[in-house]
């Protein structure tokens, strides 16, 4: 469903107009979809109905706090990689019990803090970190709960700085190794092992990376068993991708997740075990766009230049990824000729753009919008070239609710200082 429609020919949030919206709170902005959020984790409830499970929404993804809250008051659990993030989760009404704690470099404080909240466990990224959680375990006194993120060496056939399965990747533990990391985690008095956990890398737009990774899993899971170490849950981890192109047509969460079952269904060894999954994108994606102004249009020789007042620190990931993201007119023009266009920023790259060889019709002051931009959206957005950051609305239904103002210049530097005269 597309919580952003066409009506006569204008594009509405919800029940909203985005004209409406920009000429209130201005541009460039994200702007949410309450519903979106809510309709992309429901789909993780309805695939995995009938099968014990915790869905822990990768908070990396979209971190704002009216995003957190309208997911915790779901029943969300929470994927989280540092403590600001944990953070975050209590402070938008999540509960510490349904967070794991992902990421190769958790601090000491990090981990101290999460013991004192009573997360849900740590997923351990290597047999040096487990340590370190058993000392901090031991000097408060408790027990920590913990998975074993293993590297099952599968292509997710994505972009490489977003696969995270390969053997050659920084994330989790060979899985050829893996049991010896066990045994050492049962015979420490404070942790308790509680799963296996696997994140092959995001964006997988096919099932068969995930499947891949799920059987030698399940291999893992009956090695450990042989070994006397009897896991409770398995953590297979996001990654599930969204169409960002018409062409890209990745599985739903209930055609991916009903093969999890049945794989697991098959066998009397692993019909006990709790299903964890981490999505983000594909709850976050699809709930926001970024709205932009056209500044100007610059022609030369050889090209067309769309300028607009969105820039790279705004939404990275075209400069990073050379991600595609879908870009229209908030009102369309059917009068204007259409131009073959680069889109682009003021900043001072030659890696600013946010969308290459784009067929649009529009003019200076026209209002764009940049389509599935509410995950690794504003969360990687930056104060590079001096740039106040875009104000972020969540629209519920008629209402328009501003879940961050825009940024003031002064907010930028509120926290430096000049040094002392002499």
């Amino acid at each position: 469903m597309d919580w952003f429609p066409h009506r006569n020919g204008e594009l509405y949030a919800e029940q909203v107009p985005v004209t409406d919206i920009a000429e209130q709170f201005g541009t460039p902005a994200y702007i949410y979809s309450r519903k979106g959020f809510e309709e992309g984790f429901k789909a993780y409830q309805q695939a995995l109905a009938g099968w014990p499970h915790l869905i822990c929404y990768a908070v990396k993804a979209n971190s704002n706090l009216a995003v957190l809250n309208v997911l915790a008051k779901l029943g969300a659990g929470f994927d989280i990689v540092s403590v600001g993030e944990l953070e975050r989760v209590i402070a938008a009404g999540g509960e510490a019990s349904k967070v794991v704690f992902s990421g190769v470099g958790k601090q000491r404080h990090e981990i101290r803090r999460a013991l004192e909240l009573g997360i849900h466990c740590f997923n351990i990224e290597s047999d040096t970190e487990l340590e370190r959680i058993q000392q901090e375990a031991q000097a408060l006194g408790k027990v920590a709960a913990v998975s074993v993120r293993v590297n099952p060496d599968v292509d997710a056939r994505t972009h490489p700085y977003i696969s995270t399965g390969l053997k050659d990747n920084k994330f989790g533990i060979d899985i050829k190794t893996a049991p010896a990391v066990y045994q050492r985690a049962a015979e420490l008095p404070n942790i308790e092992v509680l799963g296996v956990d696997c994140h092959i890398g995001s964006q997988l737009t096919s099932k068969e990376p995930f499947i891949d990774a799920l059987d030698r899993l399940l291999l893992l899971v009956d090695q450990l068993r042989d070994m006397g170490i009897i896991l409770k849950h398995l953590d297979i981890g996001g990654g599930l991708g969204i169409a960002y192109e018409a062409h890209e047509q990745p599985p739903t969460p209930s055609e991916y997740l009903g093969q999890v079952k049945e794989r697991l269904a098959a066998s009397e060894h692993h019909k006990h075990l709790n299903i964890v999954v981490e999505p983000g994108r594909s709850i976050a994606a699809q709930a926001g766009m970024l709205v932009t102004s056209v500044e100007l249009i610059k022609q030369s020789d050889h090209k067309a230049f769309t300028v607009v007042d969105a820039a790279m620190n705004d939404l990275l990931r075209p400069a990073i990824y050379s991600a595609w993201h879908d870009i229209e007119p908030v009102v369309t023009n059917n009068g204007r000729q259409e131009i073959l266009c680069d889109v682009v920023g003021p900043i001072c790259e030659t890696g600013d753009f946010l969308g290459k060889d784009r067929k649009l019709s529009l003019a200076e002051g026209d209002l764009l919008a940049v389509r599935s931009a509410g995950a690794y959206g504003f969360g990687m957005s930056s104060n590079y070239n001096s740039r106040c950051r875009p104000a972020e609305i969540m629209v519920d239904c008629d209402q328009v609710h501003q879940v961050r103002r825009r940024e003031k210049l002064a907010d930028q530097w509120a926290d430096e200082t000049l040094l002392p005269e002499g």
